[in-house]
């Protein structure tokens, strides 16, 4: 079986229905997750959990009862989108504390809770983003300790053949992830800046994350992989 967090919306979602095998997802609202569910036809389970939380992480460990074969790790996001400028410092360190909770603390809980349940040789993929490459308020640097965690992870769990590696998008349209702010002139920019002179889309990740989690990819572990129509390039 496969884990999906965040599985409700955005990549989360459209990798949960391109599988052909059972999948749980997870996420916060029960409306999504259900969708999904019901148009796999059964195929895909959800949970609602908030992964950042140890005792429903606990909770959603406890729910399984066969080998994890794939771990795909969706959730976060910024929550600084739409807010005001946090203010005084604690202000701050409330809004640091949310970004870190959101994409790192969420990714290290759910790998720990999972763990025992991989099975050996299975794959996990988390998600990171171009911001770690841009300095994007404290989402980048949380991001970025994601890709980092990602390379422990793989040394931890190589051993017994299990693959870690993360994913790192460019701006992916059509997901919830803006919240609805994204205008018209910031988005041309984002397009602007790739080589392939268009937006990405969660269709795009698919494939990416189907081949880390398939055979194919049995050699490849410890990396980030950016995918963002060449607005970020590595050598």
């Amino acid at each position: 079986m496969y884990v999906i967090t965040g599985g409700g919306t955005g990549i989360g979602r459209a990798i949960a229905l391109a599988l052909d095998e059972p999948v749980l997802i997870t996420g916060r609202r029960a409306g999504p997750l259900a969708a999904v569910s019901h148009g796999s036809g059964g195929r895909v389970r959800h949970l609602v959990c908030d992964n950042a939380d140890p005792d429903d992480a606990a909770k959603m460990a406890a729910t399984i009862d066969e080998p994890v074969r794939g771990l795909v790790l969706c959730a976060g996001g910024n929550p600084a989108i739409g807010r005001p400028d946090p203010g005084d410092l604690k202000g701050v360190a409330a809004l640091l504390d949310e970004t870190l909770a959101s994409n790192l603390r969420s990714a290290v809980l759910t790998c720990a809770a999972l763990e025992p349940h991989l099975a050996d040789g299975a794959s996990v993929v988390l998600f990171g983003s171009i911001a770690a490459e841009r300095g994007v308020g404290f989402y980048g640097p949380a991001k970025a300790a994601v890709s980092a965690y990602a390379v422990g992870l793989a040394g931890r769990l190589g051993p017994r053949g299990i693959r870690v590696n993360c994913v790192s998008p460019g701006y992916i349209a059509d997901t919830e992830f803006f919240r609805g702010g994204m205008t018209a002139d910031r988005e041309q920019q984002l397009r602007l800046q790739t080589m392939s002179g268009r937006t990405g889309t969660p269709d795009d990740v698919v494939g990416t994350a189907l081949f880390l989690l398939s055979p194919h990819a049995g050699h490849l572990t410890g990396q980030t992989l950016h995918l963002n129509g060449g607005a970020f390039t590595t050598r």
